[in-house]
């Protein structure tokens, strides 16, 4: 490869970038001194960063003696980048620096009855609060990560097989349309994908090489991870624990969504006669039925033992097929950890996934946002980069 002066800059500009990213606030002589750059290089190369708002003088040195000489640091707040949970039920937006630090966070109901149109105009005016309440600026805003509850096409970011709850909104949620409303560069993923990525970067699984990330809650879904990489498959649909069929031919998501554990709750209250079953069974949601088992009601706990049960048929399908060192569950029903877990590592020593440890999720209700955000900054610094 031929270098050509503009190539060389490029090269010297993100050897710098690098130094102060990894060793924090440096003199231009210690970053001539750590890159064996030339001091004029290195000045050179120091102002073009802070130029394009890569990089801030933040004070001077401590010397003990001499001229002070001038601390430069990554600038953190030169651009920022937002995570999204497009759920089923619920939005949720974080709004961070360049650092990964959260600066601000949002949720909303995901209206039940939204068209397209207005769940994008409900997206777009709850990014707009969150940027204006932390006084960011579109401007700066580089890039955004939006987790959407579907297959996600790895070469064309094109979606397919969206969760039942947001069915008729495939379109609105592709990338076109979502880059329509949005005035900078944007990312679609896989939700759970994100979750899992979430729980190896801060939540559950830090320093776990092999895992799956086992998502129950509206739907059912998994993200997997081999050798510390999200494992996507051909087409993106690696992790769609959903398709798993039952014994009885039924997919798995069928009997472990919210819907199927209603369904499996109202079979079970009605095989009882007793008026504690009776009063559960009135205006019985996903959150009345763990209320109730917590408090030690018979039926309920019945009810989440069948249901666990379930799960650790899953868990034991996917655990013989990827023998991960962990299994995190999570979502709205499967980071219920207090309840199922002592079901499913009863399970477990049984011999069902012996071996692999079952964990809830480090991070809850924010995995996805939290995952989305950690993939928007990485896809932000890639981007600058290739602007340098």
């Amino acid at each position: 490869m031929a270098y050509t002066p503009q190539s060389m800059r490029t090269s010297n500009d993100n050897v710098i970038l690098d130094a102060v990213m990894e060793r924090g606030s440096l003199s231009r002589a210690d970053i001539s001194r750590y890159t064996g750059l030339s001091k004029p290089t290195v000045s050179a190369a120091v102002e073009r960063l802070i130029a394009r708002r890569l990089a801030v003088e933040t004070g001077q040195a401590d010397n003990a003696q001499g001229r002070k000489a001038t601390l430069v640091s990554f600038n953190e707040r030169g651009h920022y980048t937002c995570g999204i949970d497009l759920g089923a039920t619920r939005i949720r937006i974080a709004l961070c620096d360049l650092s990964g630090r959260l600066l601000g966070y949002d949720a909303c109901p995901m209206p039940a009855d939204a068209t397209g149109e207005e769940a994008l105009a409900l997206l777009k005016s709850r990014a707009d609060y969150l940027l204006s309440l932390n006084e960011v600026t579109w401007q700066q805003l580089k890039h955004i990560c939006v987790g959407v509850p579907a297959v996600v096409l790895p070469d064309t970011s094109q979606i397919s097989r969206i969760v039942a709850p947001l069915a008729g909104l495939q379109e609105s949620f592709a990338l076109e349309s979502l880059s329509a409303i949005f005035p900078c560069e944007v990312t679609i993923e896989n939700d759970v994908n994100l979750a899992a990525l979430g729980e190896q970067k801060q939540g559950a699984a830090q320093g776990v090489g092999q895992f799956a990330f086992f998502s129950i809650g509206a739907g059912t879904g998994g993200g997997i991870v081999v050798d510390g990489r999200l494992l996507k498959g051909h087409d993106g649909q690696a992790g769609e624990f959903a398709e798993m069929l039952l014994p009885d031919g039924s997919r798995l998501e069928t009997a472990l969504s919210a819907q199927g554990l209603m369904t499996l709750a109202a079979r079970v209250l009605g095989e009882r006669d007793d008026e504690e079953a009776k009063a559960l069974a009135l205006h019985l949601s996903p959150e009345k039925l763990f209320s109730a088992a917590r408090r030690g009601e018979a039926a309920a706990v019945e009810t989440l033992e069948a249901y666990g049960r379930l799960i650790a048929w899953a868990v034991h399908n996917l655990c013989a097929v990827l023998a991960p060192e962990m299994v995190v569950l999570g979502g709205g029903i499967g980071g219920r950890g207090d309840l199922l877990l002592p079901i499913l590592h009863r399970h477990q020593a049984e011999g069902l996934a012996r071996g692999t440890r079952l964990v809830a999720s480090g991070l809850g209700d924010r995995a996805v946002v939290i995952g989305a955000s950690l993939l928007a900054r990485e896809r932000a610094v890639e981007s600058l980069r290739l602007e340098l």
